[in-house]
């Protein structure tokens, strides 16, 4: 990856920060943190890494993205709309009555969306038989599936690796959103996974362990789980929960319903930071 290449994914990170905040901000609640913490993959995904097409969401051959952690779904609508799947100014209905944006991912909803999620623990069984059915069909494609390490304590999650093995699926990335924090404190105090890498290591998937705000070490690690053949991959990701939300990121909040005058001072900052990307 050359500099270019790395300062237009991380402006396409800063970008999708910034509407997925305006988004949550137009109802003044939501589930910011979990969101936040996950726009730099999803920037490295959307931003050449996937076989997509915007004017045809559906197209057999596309691979897919899989948001096990559906609470996160404000992150994947501001960047499904950044990509042309819809004006973004639609993903400002959020949670709003009749909306196509719910706070969790719906397929029957939302353009771009692959798979409803929503149970935690859920979408990591579903996404790997979705790998499955792709590889049925004779279909050349990936999943990715993005897990948070709270829903991680679901036992469908390990479940789903051990499937993955037994089946030699090395068309599914999984992706941990490793922040340290759920709903109700820190993962630690709350039910601890120790190691995850090498816990989903033991389950015989091929596991590394980056910086989740870095958008080359998130490239290079994509390309060397498309390189390792007949097992599934696993990139945990070391994130922060609520990166870049001024309200959020000192705290790690899960949900957060910050005043009116708070949400304009962290779109100035989220602004800002876009801008001191493109002057550098």
């Amino acid at each position: 990856m050359d500099m270019q290449a790395k300062k237009d994914l991380q402006k396409f990170a800063v970008s999708i920060r910034k509407e997925t905040m305006r988004a949550i901000g137009t109802l003044g609640v939501g589930h910011v943190g979990g969101a936040l913490s996950i726009c730099d993959v999803l920037a490295v995904l959307y931003g050449g890494e996937m076989n997509i097409d915007p004017a045809d969401p559906h197209k057999e051959d596309r691979d897919w993205l899989v948001l096990s952690k559906g609470h996160a779904g404000p992150v994947a609508y501001a960047t499904f709309g950044l990509m042309g799947y819809y004006p973004m100014e639609d993903a400002y209905t959020l949670n709003q009555p009749h909306t196509r944006f719910p706070s969790h991912t719906d397929r029957k909803l939302t353009p771009g969306v692959d798979l409803t999620t929503g149970s935690l623990g859920q979408g990591v069984s579903t996404a790997t038989g979705a790998a499955l059915a792709n590889r049925i069909d004779g279909r050349d494609n990936h999943v990715f599936c993005v897990i948070g390490d709270g829903g991680a304590d679901e036992g469908q999650v390990w479940e789903a690796f051990h499937f993955a093995f037994a089946h030699k699926l090395d068309n599914i990335v999984y992706i941990i959103d490793n922040n340290g924090y759920q709903l109700d404190g820190s993962t630690r105090d709350i039910l601890d996974h120790g190691d995850i890498a090498k816990k989903a290591e033991s389950f015989g998937l091929y596991t590394q362990q980056i910086n989740g705000h870095d958008v080359k070490a998130i490239y290079d690690a994509i390309q060397n789980a498309y390189a390792r053949k007949g097992v599934p991959s696993c990139i945990v990701l070391n994130t922060v929960k609520g990166k870049g939300a001024i309200f959020a990121e000192p705290k790690c909040e899960h949900s957060s319903q910050p005043k009116e005058d708070v949400w304009a001072e962290a779109l100035a900052a989220a602004e800002q930071a876009l801008a001191d990307i493109k002057n550098a």
